[in-house]
Formats: C-alpha cells, structure tokens, sequence
C-alpha cells in the first residue's frame, strides 16, 4: 500500500475516534436541544388557548360615570343607539357650562339669556322668585367661582318618545349678597365664598336637530 493511502486511512481513523469520543462526552442534540426554527417556519401544532377572547369590551364613555349593567348604563347605550355622535363626556362638558350660565341668569334676574335652555315649568317657577325679588325691592349680587364637584346620578330614556333625561349633581361655589332697594347688605357676605348643591334633571329627544338640553327639574 502506498505512503499517501496509508496516511489517508490514519487521518480517517483518528477522525472517527475523535467523533465518538465527542459524542460520548457532548451527547447527541436531541428533544429541546434542537436548535430553533427558522423565523416564519412551523415548528408543531399551535397549542390551545385557554381564555376566551372577548371582542369589544364596556364603553368607557359610559361605565367612567355610571355602574356597567346598570339601570343607567343601558339608558346610555340606548340612546347612543339612536344617534351615535352622543358622547357622556361631552355632554357633562356643556352641563358644567349650563350651570354657571342659568344659576348666574337666576341670581341675576336675568332670565332672557336662559330662557331657551329651560321647560316651561322651570322657566315659570323661576320667573315667579325673580318677580317676587324685584317687587321686595330686592337685588342680587352674585359671581360664580366655579364647580368644585360633578356627578352623572342617573340616567333614563323612553325608546318610544326618544325621551333622554340625564340627572347631574353639582357642587358650585359663589359668592352672593343680598340687598335692599337702598343698597344696604340685608343677606350674606362681600366676598364670601358659598357652597351650593344641586341636582338637576336635563332632558332631549335623541336623534332631533335641536342639540339643547333643557333643565326640565332642579333639586339638591
């Protein structure tokens, strides 16, 4: 046998020994030694989930100002249903500034500015107090400092009428004094910060053009 064969067979040999003496040491990759799968490639059946994948989810719109399954909520969602541009957060937005301009119209005597934002039988029953102050000779002095609180309390609506009416809560502060038609002080402070507390009841027929809401009651 020629020296170049014979070298070849050596090389052979001690390549083979070295092979197995590796794998009796290293072990063969096997199980979750096997190396990872190129990206995109399957690697085995998608094991099954778990959970139940819930499309959609609670309003938030709604259930940020009113329990989720409540009497209330579902009046929400109903007249969402009827016209779809309603948002919670935006009429809450309005009923903070319709608050400051019928209480200031109120106090005022002024009730031509507020008028068209008001029912009939609210309009009437302030228009009453108003008469009666002025022929006391009595004025009002009164400026708004701000709403401290605000709450959606409730909420109902007639599928029928498309009748919504929304409850809110307010908590104002003002300052207001009260005088006599010679100008002197009969009722509160100058300057004195008071808190007041109402609950009013606004009301629309969902789906209408006219946007307003009207003060249909007021209480505390």
């Amino acid at each position: 046998m020629n020296s170049p064969i014979l070298q070849l067979l050596v090389l052979a040999g001690i390549a083979v020994f070295l092979i197995l003496r590796l794998r009796s040491v290293l072990g063969t990759r096997e199980g979750f030694e096997k190396p990872p799968a190129p990206r995109g490639e399957a690697t085995g059946p998608t094991p099954e989930r778990k959970f139940e994948v819930i499309e959609g989810g609670p309003d938030l719109d709604i259930t940020d100002h009113v329990p989720e399954n409540s009497p209330a909520a579902a009046a929400l969602a109903q007249m969402k249903q009827v016209e779809p541009s309603f948002s919670v957060n935006e009429f809450l937005g309005g009923a903070r500034g319709a608050y400051e301009m019928i209480l200031m119209g109120f106090e005022r005597g002024d009730l031509a500015e507020i008028k068209p934002f008001l029912a009939p039988e609210v309009y009437d029953s302030f228009a009453e107090v108003v008469t009666a102050r002025e022929a006391q000779g009595l004025s009002i002095e009164a400026e708004f400092v701000g709403v401290r609180e605000m709450q959606l309390v409730d909420a109902e609506f007639d599928p029928n009428s498309r009748l919504a009416e929304l409850t809110v809560r307010f908590v104002g502060q003002l300052t207001s004094v009260v005088r006599d038609n010679g100008g002197e002080v009969i009722e509160g402070t100058p300057g004195e910060v008071k808190t007041q507390r109402d609950a009013w009841t606004f009301a629309r027929t969902m789906g209408n053009d006219d946007p307003n809401w009207h003060l249909v009651a007021t209480g505390e």
